[in-house]
């Protein structure tokens, strides 16, 4: 790639990524929205502590209760008076265990006119959990999943039906009380019931799915969490309302915009890529070889999301440990 094609690449890259920055998206969904009666925060996944902020910042009524979880390392400053959790990612640990029982304590007896705001993005899978078997044993399926190149929806299709939160439990364990539900989305075409394994959202998964699933890769699982496996998630919740306010098709449009602006012909080619890594880029290295001679300015658009199956025991690149030593569970972040 020569330099020009390398800056202008940039610049669209970044120009998209600014576009669906937690911080814009939420205030964006947010702004002038008025709730009745108490409003508890919840924000849980990688990017729940900007999610958080950017609620506090514009939101109009007081915030009477609230958590923020994610991974460990993602807190750089207090938010307000909200409690905040570190947890392991992408595989629960005991601290995700703590965050998730802090959530159900948090909104236990909540009233009709009560508000839950709940701010979800990736990896509130992990982060945010309440496991319905030993947690061991979450965490080996988990790695079984991850390790066998099933792909996200798959692998929350199995964690709904192992876990006391996701698949819609949360949402039915705040009602009365109306959930407010801002997302951001890391799964392709934006499936709610999947983005952190849908806790405030009907699950469109049936038990046969997960055990068509459980049976496809092989899975090494008790005879408890195989009838976990057979037990159907909430199907209807009439007490949430949510919206995706950041996804790969935004960030795919906000690319393409910012290419036009350079003066490239954009080409949309999908949001929706889903195939190992390396066919990826065979496929992609194809498109480009083929258009080459045109002498056209042009840009090819493509997001998705890509798996790698392991191979023998694989290799864990980060080997930095999980901080423990600031952990933050249960206590104010002062």
């Amino acid at each position: 790639m020569n330099r020009k094609l390398r800056i202008d690449a940039e610049k669209a890259a970044y120009t998209a990524i600014n576009a669906v920055m937690p911080e814009g998206a939420v205030r964006r969904a947010l702004l002038g929205k008025q709730f009745p009666g108490r409003v508890f925060l919840i924000a849980a996944g990688k990017a729940a502590p900007r999610m958080a902020q950017a609620a506090l910042s514009v939101l109009t009524v007081p915030v009477t209760d609230g958590l923020v979880i994610s991974k460990y390392g993602h807190f750089d400053e207090p938010i307000g008076t909200l409690r905040c959790f570190e947890a392991g990612h992408p595989v629960p640990d005991e601290n995700s265990v703590l965050a998730g029982e802090a959530a159900l304590k948090l909104t236990e007896d909540l009233r009709e006119d009560d508000t839950v705001l709940f701010l979800l993005s990736g990896g509130g899978s992990a982060l945010f959990e309440k496991p319905l078997i030993p947690l061991h044993e979450l965490q080996n399926i988990t790695n079984q999943l991850l390790a066998c190149g099933a792909d996200i929806v798959e692998i929350n299709t199995i964690r709904k039906r192992l876990s006391a939160l996701k698949g819609g439990k949360f949402a039915a364990h705040c009602a009365p009380a109306r959930v407010e539900a801002v997302i951001l989305s890391d799964i392709l075409g934006d499936p709610l019931d999947s983005i952190a394994s849908g806790p405030v959202s009907s699950d469109t998964a049936k038990s046969t799915d997960a055990l068509a699933i459980a049976a496809k890769y092989g899975l090494h699982i008790s005879p408890e969490a195989e009838a976990c496996l057979h037990v159907e998630t909430p199907k209807e919740l009439s007490n949430v309302h949510a919206q995706v306010v950041g996804s790969v098709r935004e960030l795919c449009h906000a690319a393409g915009e910012a290419c036009e602006r350079l003066g490239y012909e954009t080409v949309f080619l999908t949001d929706r890529l889903d195939c190992e890594a390396r066919e990826a880029g065979r496929f992609l290295s194809a498109v480009l070889h083929s258009h080459a001679a045109e002498g056209k300015k042009i840009a090819f658009l493509s997001g998705g999301e890509t798996v790698v199956h392991l191979t023998g025991k694989g290799l864990r690149r980060d080997r930095r440990p999980h901080r423990r030593g600031r952990r933050l569970c249960g206590r104010r972040y002062l």
